[in-house]
């Protein structure tokens, strides 16, 4: 196990972010920190730059400029070595949107979690086993579910060994990124309340990329909202959401829909649309 950073450590630390694509500019100069057992959303429409972040977070995009800090280690240029991507992985985590395309079709609950623990910490196979069924436990899978192939699962049960999946490596950050948008409203609530028990279980810090404001409200302690790559209003879950200051956040606000409400084409956030 690693040495915890100290409680008034961030655990995360982004400075100055930007990411370009060519002559687009994805990501301008964001920056946020997330405490040890904290949770952040960033929030915004799609292509407001949200699943960019998260992408040089983990280490999938390299960024164009700023510095990117986990567990006070600077992760902002490429990992030089396989030991290396490992200590990353220990220390930050994804979760995806689909369950079933980030996950080995062939390979079971059970045997998609071992992976990662013998990537990642070498156990002799009995404490492997009993890890596996510790994992399975915290994410509510039963025995019959642990050995079952993802064909066999349903979305939420998917979600959940993906879930297991990304614990099983220890980290001390866990990315969600729209983790729960595929899944249906009750099954949605059922991993949301999943995940704030983790949480208060184990201390890990989340990152929640989504563009659902109920499920920001649930799970993040801050949010910042982004347009166009720029952070244009940051603060408390509740203050944001309830008194916006900024206009585009007071129109993402006015997007929910209430009761009464018609689905139209061409609304400012459209639902399964990609970040």
């Amino acid at each position: 196990m690693l040495e915890k950073p100290r409680l008034d450590d961030p655990v995360l630390e982004v400075n100055g972010l930007r990411k370009e694509f060519g002559d687009l500019v994805a990501v301008d100069d964001v920056s946020f920190a997330v405490p040890q057992a904290g949770s952040l959303a960033i929030v915004g429409e799609s292509g407001s730059g949200k699943t960019t972040i998260a992408r040089m977070v983990v280490g999938l995009e390299r960024p164009t400029a700023g510095a990117i800090s986990a567990c006070g280690r600077d992760r902002s240029a490429a990992a030089r070595s396989a030991r290396e991507r490992r200590r990353r992985g220990r220390e930050v985590q994804i979760v995806f949107q689909d369950p079933y395309t980030s996950l080995d079709p062939r390979q079971t609950a059970q045997a998609t979690i071992d992976e990662v623990l013998r990537l990642h910490h070498g156990w002799p196979a009995g404490r492997r086993r009993d890890r596996i069924a510790e994992l399975a436990g915290l994410v509510g899978l039963d025995e019959r579910q642990s050995r079952a192939l993802p064909r066999a699962l349903s979305g939420g049960q998917r979600q959940r060994v993906a879930i297991a999946r990304a614990l099983a490596a220890e980290p001390r950050v866990l990315i969600l990124d729209e983790s729960v948008a595929a899944l249906d409203v009750s099954i949605q609530a059922q991993v949301l309340n999943l995940l704030a028990d983790i949480r208060d279980s184990t201390g890990v810090s989340y990152v929640l990329i989504s563009h659902d404001l109920a499920v920001v409200r649930q799970l993040a302690d801050q949010v910042i909202v982004l347009h166009h790559g720029v952070v244009v209003e940051r603060g408390g879950t509740a203050d944001v959401l309830d008194s916006p200051q900024h206009d585009y956040t007071k129109r993402l606000r006015a997007s929910v829909p209430r009761p009464g409400w018609k689905p139209r084409r061409g609304g400012l956030l459209g639902a399964g649309e990609e970040s």
